[in-house]
């Protein structure tokens, strides 16, 4: 006897070959009925005997190509299923609310690996292989549906071999868009062209030393011999970058392993189909030059997700640093014209392919933090997979995030979806990027935002860039109440919780800047509880960078104005007239604005303790004071929380406060008894922790046990995220995982807050 069964799936299960492998299964086991696609993924109505039915659904959860995130079933009648003699793949429905059917951009499969690697296949060395399990998909769409005339693969008709493959729903490059021979696909060029082939002469220029722009997936890398100090020296010269980390590009796990400790979760990470850049402990003989990340002991490490890099590495032979194609705090670029000008003075060649890339899509950057994967950076194998939403968006929206680490977040219906990494805007071209990216996200997602979310701050270029558009509700969100309602987006969480929010800043509700808060919130409101005692800001922005003001700013106010500066290396060489004025500033509040980021306290106890009083960029120094922590418990320096009564009556309208002065006291006597740098951090760390915890649970005993969420860049911290962990063990603590901690995931937050209000504004008074 016939049952009948209605399947639907959920997750990435469009444009991956689900439906060709869905049909291959059932004709394999003798199941009859058909498969489409519809707004929300794929739909599957199959008949055959219970038995069977029972070991095609078991299947369909287990095996397959891309990431089911849901897979639920029901029974149906066998009688209403026509044509019951065989199993077809139909039309797809258009009907309902939209779920975007283009999967984000997926590393080369092992099946197009092995093509590329036989000599007896037409795929043979060809650096553009790819099928329905990976390839381009996000950065070569042009527009919906996705179909190869709406991608940038539509002036590459199919050879005949492809074309059979492509018609064929037995194959695995059944409707796979990007797919391509020698015969009719995309080919290389170098410029200045060699003597040779394209990628065989790239590579032996990259073996003398020489730096390669590479055009890629979503852009380009600038790439050189990861071994070479003084390629990877030129190369940091060329592109003006600091002292921040290189990625390096390894070309499979064994090369990984010889480079960095690599645990199981490390992996995962790595070799997924998103293939992020994933931070790992460095091994003290890496053999790497020094300049690669000379500030840390993390080494991000990504394998080849294109077969172009499968062959570029194995014909070098080593690893390669593989860095954004930019000038650092630019867009990384697109297009071939863009290149030449742009990159053509920081490389010595550049290797191009006649595949236009319609989307920018940096690399993703990830870490395993507390036994978990957590993304860093969300952009290249995530953008543009939806986030559903536990609570349905009533009006169409457009989230466009903050100033720094800048992405923005388009929303409908019970689904989000966040753009790709756009970057700092800090300067015209990055903001024309953002702009370029939400107009062609609008386009493919079919979302026209009738609701704008932005950021307090009028300064911010994405504010005025919200602010600019016309015909539309605006919706100021707060900064670190977006923090806070990004991790519950992300879990589904509907509040209240209690959301600690640190950061390095954040403009507040009272027009300061906040940034070490804790809040009372839920998806539309929020009460701050708590904060960190506040840090005058001496030259405002310039402290950022001279981190002397903040560590004498912390001095000042933990011994009443009379610190013990002589015995504190930092302030040597720092002018006594300079000393006089910024202690000036600071005692009389001119231009010394107080703040209450924790990212501020980082940044001034780890030039107290390392003697750093410059930062090159932001967050150098806090970073640094974090890779410095010695390893087991060393005890906690003291964080009390102050409710008030110090401060006079009335204070901050009763918001409590971590005062960090006896902190900073306890530093300075350890550092004048010798006490090591590592200790210090490590002491440090545990009270921050210490006294984080010990404020949850104050918080909780006042305002009621609630769900508790970690939120903001300070949580890309792993001693602060693990050490929570641990102390706050039988509570429900949520952290962000799949959304970036920091700015990178604002946008979501802002989303969701935003929805709430639009949808409460609207609502008709009784």
């Amino acid at each position: 006897m016939l049952t009948g069964r209605r399947i639907e799936v959920t997750g990435t299960v469009q444009g991956v070959g689900f439906r060709p492998w869905v049909y291959r299964l059932a004709r394999e086991l003798g199941v009859d009925g058909r498969v489409r696609n519809d707004a929300r993924g794929v739909v599957i109505e199959a008949f055959a005997a219970a038995p069977l039915l029972e070991a095609f659904v078991d299947r369909l959860g287990r095996e397959g190509p891309g990431q089911v995130r849901d897979l639920a079933w029901s029974a149906i009648d066998a009688a209403l299923a026509p044509g019951q003699g065989g199993f077809t793949i139909e039309a797809s429905v258009t009907g309902g609310a939209l779920v975007v059917s283009i999967p984000p951009d997926l590393a080369t499969c092992p099946a197009c690996l092995a093509e590329v690697a036989d000599p007896a296949d037409r795929h043979y060395q060809h650096p553009f292989t790819s099928c329905t399990h990976c390839g381009p998909r996000f950065t070569i769409a042009l527009d919906l549906p996705y179909d190869r005339p709406a991608t940038t693969m539509a002036g590459f008709p199919l050879c005949p071999a492809c074309a059979r493959e492509y018609g064929d729903p037995g194959d695995r490059r059944f409707h796979a868009q990007p797919i391509a021979c020698p015969r009719c696909g995309p080919t290389l060029r170098l410029e200045p062209a060699g003597a040779g082939e394209p990628l065989a002469d790239a590579a032996a220029l990259l073996r003398a030393g020489a730096i390669v722009a590479i055009k890629g997936l979503g852009g380009f890398h600038l790439a050189c011999d990861a071994a070479s100090s003084a390629a990877v020296a030129t190369l940091r010269l060329r592109k003006r970058r600091d002292v921040r980390p290189f990625a390096v590009m390894v070309p499979d796990l064994a090369a990984a392993h010889r480079l960095a400790w690599i645990g199981a979760a490390d992996e995962a990470l790595l070799t997924g189909p998103e293939r992020p850049i994933t931070l790992v402990a460095r091994r003290a003989d890496a053999g790497l030059a020094a300049e690669v990340a000379p500030e840390t002991p993390l080494l991000g490490l990504f394998l080849p997700y294109t077969p172009l890099h499968h062959l570029l590495l194995a014909a070098v032979g080593r690893p390669l640093v593989m860095t954004s194609g930019n000038l650092s705090d630019e867009p990384i670029a697109q297009h071939d014209d863009d290149a030449r000008t742009r990159l053509g003075p920081l490389s010595d060649a550049i290797l191009l392919h006649d595949r236009p890339i319609a989307t920018r899509c940096d690399d993703s950057v990830a870490r395993v933090i507390a036994g978990a994967p957590t993304i860093l950076r969300r952009s290249r194998g995530h953008v543009p997979r939806p986030i559903l939403l536990a609570q349905p968006v009533t009006r169409p929206l457009l989230a466009v995030g903050a100033h720094l680490k800048n992405t923005f977040c388009l929303a409908a219906g019970d689904t989000a979806y966040l753009g790709p990494h756009i970057g700092d805007l800090d300067n015209e071209l990055a903001f024309e990027f953002m702009i370029e990216a939400i107009e062609r996200m609008e386009r493919l997602v079919r979302i026209r935002p009738e609701v704008v979310a932005h950021d307090l701050h009028p300064e911010y270029l994405s504010t005025r860039y919200a602010l600019s558009r016309t015909g539309v509700e605006h919706v100021g969100v707060q900064h670190h109440h977006a923090h806070v309602a990004a991790v519950m987006a992300e879990h589904g969480l509907r509040g209240p919780v209690l959301g600690l929010a640190w950061d390095g800043t954040g403009l507040g509700t009272d027009g300061t800047a906040w940034g070490g808060e804790l809040l009372l919130a839920d998806a539309g409101t929020s009460k701050r509880l708590a904060t960190l005692r506040p840090i005058a800001l001496a030259g405002g922005d310039a402290a950022v960078r001279q981190i002397w003001r903040v560590a004498l700013a912390l001095l000042d106010d933990a011994f009443d104005g009379a610190p013990p500066l002589a015995g504190l290396p930092l302030f040597d060489a720092v002018g006594a007239g300079d000393l006089r004025v910024i202690r000036q500033m600071i005692a009389g509040g001119i231009h010394a604005p107080r703040v209450h980021g924790v990212g501020r306290l980082f940044d001034g106890v780890g030039a107290l303790a390392l003697t750093r009083p410059g930062a090159r960029h932001e967050g150098q120094i806090a970073m640094a004071w974090n890779f410095a922590a010695a390893d087991g418990d060393h005890g906690a320096y003291p964080l009390p929380i102050d409710r008030g009564a110090d401060r006079g009556a009335g204070a901050a309208d009763d918001v409590w406060q971590l005062d960090h002065r006896p902190l900073v006291r306890a530093v300075v006597a350890d550092l004048g008894a010798g006490c090591p740098a590592a200790i210090v951090s490590a002491r440090f760390h545990r009270g921050l922790v210490v006294g984080a915890a010990a404020l949850i649970r104050a918080a909780i005993a006042a305002h009621g046990r609630h769900p508790v969420v970690l939120a903001g860049g300070c949580f890309n911290n792993h001693l602060l995220v693990e050490g929570l962990i641990r102390e706050l063990a039988d509570l429900e603590v949520y952290l962000p995982r799949a959304v970036p901690a920091g700015d990178g995931g604002l946008a979501l937050g802002q989303a969701l807050v935003a929805a709430t209000v639009a949808a409460r504004s609207n609502e008709p008074c009784v």
